[in-house]
């Protein structure tokens, strides 16, 4: 509804509105409709009163040392590359494995799974390094470094130790074909007093926790 139409036609106003009505009651005020105006019409009007000092605008791209712009897709993490820590733990409790992810900002992402079958300890570590790797591939990372004080399943992933344990080439095979995710990854012998922020604390906590085999245990 229009305001002042409103206004003009009601008998009986309250408070601001009566006010407002006494106010325009000294002048002389007949509601009409509103016409139709053409779009030609307004372009008349505008253009009849362009500004004497407009200025058009300047499209020239000044910045003369930028030689190249791009974008980056949203979630990935193409430029700078990730860190993954991982390490493994068999004992008397369990098996379990430990991994922290760390962020180009520092950022760390610390997880742990308890192992709930009979595995020697390099296969816990091979358990430990697929399972960051996969977390990696999860956060689209696309950089990676993987460190791990294990010197066997380093040196066999770089391919510079042979493979003489049959229990450990499906492990080999598997990280093998997880890599393929990657631009690029490397991988680190690190000594386990290198490896502190993997060292057995998370993956002998793993190995401890009790687990309940008729529920469905989530890595943390």
């Amino acid at each position: 509804m229009d305001t002042l139409k409103y206004m003009i036609e009601l008998s009986a106003l309250y408070r601001r509105m009566a006010r407002w009505q006494i106010l325009l009651s000294e002048f002389v005020i007949a509601y009409v409709n509103q016409k139709t105006v053409k779009m030609s019409a307004i372009a008349d009007f505008l253009a009849s009163r362009a500004l004497e000092d407009y200025e058009p605008l300047n499209f020239d791209f000044r910045n003369e040392d930028l030689m190249h712009v791009t974008t980056i897709e949203e979630g990935t993490q193409e430029e700078h590359p990730w860190k993954l820590n991982f390490n493994g733990a068999s004992n008397a409790m369990g098996n379990g494995i430990g991994v922290i992810l760390v962020s180009s900002n520092e950022d760390h992402y610390p997880f742990t799974s308890k192992l709930d079958f009979d595995c020697a300890n390099n296969m816990a570590k091979y358990e430990a390094c697929i399972m960051g790797i996969r977390a990696a591939i999860e956060c689209k990372i696309k950089v990676l470094e993987v460190y791990g004080d294990s010197t066997l399943v380093i040196y066999q992933l770089k391919g510079e130790w042979e493979m003489r344990d049959p229990k450990l080439t499906n492990y080999r095979r598997l990280v093998l074909k997880l890599i393929k995710e990657f631009n690029d990854i490397t991988f680190y012998y690190l000594s386990q007093d290198e490896n502190q922020m993997a060292d057995d604390a998370l993956a002998t906590l793993a190995s401890m926790v009790k687990v309940n085999k008729q529920e469905d245990i989530k890595p943390i």
